[in-house]
This record gives C-alpha cells, structure tokens and sequence, in this order.
C-alpha cells in the first residue's frame, strides 16, 4: 500500500522505554522521525545509562546525544518536538496517546517476550520486536531480537526466534554477568554503573542481604536505589570487558534491532 505521506512527516509511537526500544528511538531520531514513546509508570530497567524510560522518574534523560522529556499531557507533544527532543508520556496500554497520535507506525518494544495487547489495526504499519508477535496475524513485521545470525532482521511472515533465556556472551561469559537477588525485598545498590568490581564484590543489598559479582569488570546496569524486587530478579549486570563507556553508550544489540525497525518502516513506505 503506498502511503500519501512523506517520509519526513512520519509519527511513529513506540510502546516500551527500555534498552532495546531507546536504541530504536535513538535511531529513528537521528533519522528525523516525529518519535513519541510511552511507558508504565514504575519502569525496572537495568541499564539505565542507556535507557529513556529513566525519564519517568527524572523528567528528562539524555543518551549519546538525544533527550527525552516526561510530559503528561498527549497536547505538549508537538511543543517537545519543536525542541528536537523525544516525548514519553506515562500511557500503559497506550490507548490514550494512540488515539491522539493517531500515529503512522506503531512499534511494540516492551520486549516482554509476548504480546501484551498489540494489534494489527494499531496503525497503518505495527512492529512487533522479538518473541511473541506473529507477522501477517497481530503485527505487519516482526524483527528478531535474538543474538546471532539473524539479528536485526526483518520477518515478514511467522515469528520471531523463541527466547533462549540466555544472556549473550561477552569475553565468554554469559549468564556469570548477570547480577541477581536471591530474596525478596528493597534493593540498595552499593556500587555505581561504571564502577570497576572484583569478582565477590558486594555490589548491591537486598534488605541486609548481599548482590555479588560473580566476575570481575565494570558495573554495566543496575537498578535504581529504593526498588522492591522480587527473589531471582535481574538487578544487574557486570562488563568483564571492562570498559567504562560501554555503560554509557547503546549496545550493538539494540543498533542492529534499531536499525532492522528502519529497515522495515522505509519497506512499507518509501515505494
């Protein structure tokens, strides 16, 4: 279908502030896209350095350049615009903003490996990233979100690989990166994102109850001061690479899904 609108006046509404939906956003922003996100109101990202949904409890959060600025009203979004910023609005379910926006692309980029209530009527052109969407049933385009061979590619039919359960791998490393809790209870990091840690550093507690590295590196993600969490929960993550501005830049992960999402938005409507 060939759409009557140019590509520069594109509105793309992206459900989710995470760290693969920020890479997203980012791209899509430095492309010069109208980009509107939205997100619940107590968001648990991990890498915060690189996320937008940081926003909601700060107001704005800049990354590698490009700002997003909470607002609370679907009217200031045109204002954020004019001042080349991204608006994220607290909207769950999107309902609210969607009917505003009226928007041209809708991408689901919760990431929750399952659809949470994204339909193929959302918009003229629906995205779904990673696992559990179906391209052709409840999105147009899925776009695969697992590391590997495909990474980043648009499916325009069937589905996304399922998720695996595993981090990717870094200096060999996989699940040994990841920083979890083994109680319930409010999480108090000890540590800053970029600090370097010895493995068996004490990095966060939970209540009197010790996060620790099992690797040594640099801090890549953790979760906010004052945050309940639940036992098993990711609250982390460690670098073993070591390298302090990894924590601060986007990953080649949320890159390549950002740009498999251009790819498939230029697909639909630059014919």
């Amino acid at each position: 279908m060939k759409s009557t609108k140019r590509i520069e006046e594109l509105v793309i509404l992206i459900r989710g502030a995470g760290e693969m939906a920020s890479g997203v956003a980012h791209r899509l922003h430095q492309s010069h896209f109208k980009i509107c996100m939205i997100e619940i109101p107590h968001p648990l990202a991990v890498r915060r350095e690189v996320t937008f949904s940081e926003a909601i409890y700060d107001g704005e959060k800049e990354v590698e350049g490009v700002r997003a600025k909470l607002i609370s009203k679907t009217e200031e979004i045109e204002s954020v615009w004019k001042e080349g910023h991204i608006p994220i609005l607290i909207d769950p379910d999107g309902k609210k903003t969607r009917s505003f926006l009226k928007p041209d692309v809708l991408i689901d980029g919760i990431m929750a490996k399952k659809n949470l209530g994204t339909q193929i009527n959302d918009a003229p052109l629906v995205i779904g990233m990673g696992p559990g969407f179906i391209a052709g049933k409840d999105v147009h385009i899925v776009i695969e979100t697992n590391r590997g061979h495909h990474l980043g590619k648009m499916i325009l039919s069937g589905s996304a690989e399922p998720d695996t359960g595993i981090p990717g791998e870094i200096s060999g490393y996989t699940m040994e990166r990841l920083l979890r809790t083994m109680k319930k209870g409010i999480f108090h990091p000890q540590k800053s994102i970029g600090e370097r840690v010895n493995k068996g550093s004490v990095v966060a507690v939970v209540d009197d109850f010790p996060v620790m590295a099992k690797i040594s590196g640099v801090v890549r993600g953790l979760l906010r001061e004052g945050v309940e969490v639940k036992k098993g929960m990711k609250v982390g993550d460690i670098d073993p690479r070591g390298k302090r501005e990894h924590c601060f830049t986007i990953a080649d992960k949320a890159r390549a899904i950002g740009g498999g999402v251009l790819e498939a938005i230029l697909y639909r409507f630059n014919q």
